[in-house]
């Protein structure tokens, strides 16, 4: 096991599932990949999505972790807003930024 946990976020999940050669690298050396449940509703979002990229997205979701945000996450909220403040991210970026790799709280 490598040890590598990634968080990835909307434009990683885009780039990932078009099968960008780094990231596809990167995700098949993962012990672990997860996403915000904020990204995962930006992804769906997107108007411009076929059936295909659906698909896609429904078989990445069943090979990685959502993670969810309850107001009880307070670690996980707090850590979110440090991110946003240090790197003035807008919400979706800071809650499903790269800096919470590995975060547990």
């Amino acid at each position: 096991m490598s040890g590598n946990r990634y968080l990835f976020d909307t434009n990683a999940i885009v780039a990932l599932l078009k099968g960008n050669a780094q990231l596809v690298k990167l995700a098949k050396n993962a012990d672990w990949i997860g996403i915000s449940v904020i990204s995962q509703i930006e992804f769906l979002a997107f108007s411009g999505l076929t059936q295909n990229d659906c698909q896609l997205f429904q078989e990445f979701l069943q090979r990685i972790e959502v993670i969810d945000l309850r107001s009880t996450d307070t670690g996980l909220i707090e850590k979110i807003i440090e991110i946003r403040q240090q790197f003035r991210l807008k919400l979706p970026k800071a809650a499903g930024s790269p800096f919470l790799k590995g975060w547990e709280g």
